[in-house]
């Protein structure tokens, strides 16, 4: 072959090289996440999670530039040519890797192999096996703010479509729940002309309402029924709420507030509603209520102290005590970080060695409080007993006595399983299904 030939060859050959270059340097990147992952207790999902067909999968990245969580960490990227999950508890469940692969090669998935995930039956339009009663939002396994809000609108609308012509009862649909799912089918369902009622047994924000003073929410863009674009991405818990009045006010939407359901009956056709308001009959019912409505206690000596409590309300009213965080999510890591900032000395013990269920921000605040002693962690422990001064922990054996004025347990909360099974809907345990 000629000089001439080679030199003309020289672009395209320095092009491959460097494209050989840029693969096997994202392939190092991506083995290096992976394995860091793995020794760092990181490599199981919180909760709804991408699992990739490596036989569909083209390697075209498009999953890993789309998802939301990839700034600053790797929860996916390009493994052997092809897609993975690799920073596993940092995914946020956000789905926007599924509907932008263009080959079909992702499915989101509740649960793993290890952990199972109780998720309630429910059908393309959210309807349960009980026909006429849907879920929507957290309970269902959505808590990330913007797809509760999509499963909102999306399950008033499927319920209005099966509405009958006429009807005898109150309302056409009772909405139980004003969290961001409850709200956005409130919305939906006045956009639509129908007949509604939406009860909380609480307040406007439904699990936001609950969260500490200043916490940061995290959320995407979405679209919502009367009001147009909600622009927020990263917002505090205050903010968020005021969002939420202000929409209240200009819609014009009603909702009964601090009113308990106790019971939800069938009719033929259609359900009664007993609620500490009053009764109501209804077409069809929306549940849009979370999924912590049950605390999950220690079931220690002491529990039942009045210095034990279940959420984190407002840090300051901690100042200058010492405090137990139980848990290693994220109300417990922002309720311990809170209180350290506002002046509480803090504690926290978890059950496992690492808080892989807990989002990257937090874990990293959490490791530099420690670092910097503005807290302690007692990482594999758990607690025995607790008394009015102190708390007895045990960690890898050993015995640990540490003063105390005030414990917060925040252990997540219990399905309501059996509210909703005596209502026939069905529950699963997923381990990696759909």
């Amino acid at each position: 072959m000629t000089l001439y030939y080679w030199l003309s060859m020289l672009p395209v050959l320095s092009l491959l090289a460097l494209y050989l270059f840029w693969q096997h340097r994202t392939q190092r990147i991506s083995e290096a996440a992976r394995l860091q992952a793995i020794e760092s207790g990181l490599a199981e999902p919180a909760s709804l999670h991408p699992v990739i067909d490596r036989n569909k999968c083209i390697g075209c990245k498009s999953c890993v530039y789309i998802c939301p969580q990839q700034l600053g960490h790797r929860v996916l990227g390009i493994y052997h040519g092809k897609a993975e999950l690799l920073e596993a508890a940092n995914c946020i469940g956000h789905g926007a890797c599924k509907t932008v692969c263009p080959v079909g090669a992702i499915t989101l998935v509740f649960g793993t192999a290890n952990r199972g995930v109780d998720i309630p039956q429910v059908d393309d339009n959210f309807e349960t096996n009980v026909p006429g009663i849907y879920i929507a939002g957290e309970l269902g396994g959505m808590g990330l703010i913007r797809n509760a809000i999509e499963q909102g609108k999306k399950a008033t609308q499927a319920l209005a479509r099966k509405l009958p012509k006429s009807s005898r009862h109150d309302y056409q649909v009772v909405i139980v729940g004003a969290g961001p799912a409850g709200i956005a089918a409130t919305l939906q369902a006045k956009e639509l002309g129908l007949k509604y009622l939406t009860i909380d047994q609480d307040s406007l924000g439904g699990t936001v309402f609950k969260y500490p003073r200043g916490k940061i929410v995290m959320t995407q863009p979405v679209e919502l029924p009367l009001v147009g674009k909600m622009h927020f991405e990263e917002t505090s818990k205050e903010e968020l709420l005021e969002f939420w009045q202000q929409t209240e006010a200009k819609s014009g939407i009603k909702i009964h507030y601090g009113e308990l359901v106790a019971d939800i009956s069938a009719l033929d056709p259609g359900y009664a509603i007993a609620s500490s308001g009053g009764t109501y009959s209804t077409d069809t019912v929306l549940l849009a209520i979370g999924r912590r409505g049950t605390p999950r206690k220690l079931g220690v000596p002491g529990e039942d102290q009045s210095k034990v409590v279940y959420q984190l309300t407002d840090p300051e009213q901690y100042v200058g005590q010492q405090v137990l965080i139980v848990g290693g999510g994220d109300s417990a890591l922002e309720a311990a970080l809170a209180i350290a900032e506002a002046g509480g000395a803090v504690s926290v013990s978890y059950r496992s060695d690492t808080f892989s269920r807990a989002k990257a921000k937090n874990r990293e605040r959490i490791e530099a409080f420690a670092e910097a002693g503005k807290l302690k962690l007692y990482l594999s422990s758990n607690v025995t007993s607790i008394s009015p001064q102190e708390v007895l922990l045990e960690q890898k054996g050993e015995a640990i006595k540490i003063a105390n004025e005030a414990v917060i347990v925040s252990a997540g909360g219990i399905l309501p399983t059996g509210f909703l099974r005596q209502m026939g809907i069905e529950v699963d345990t997923r381990y990696g299904t759909a």
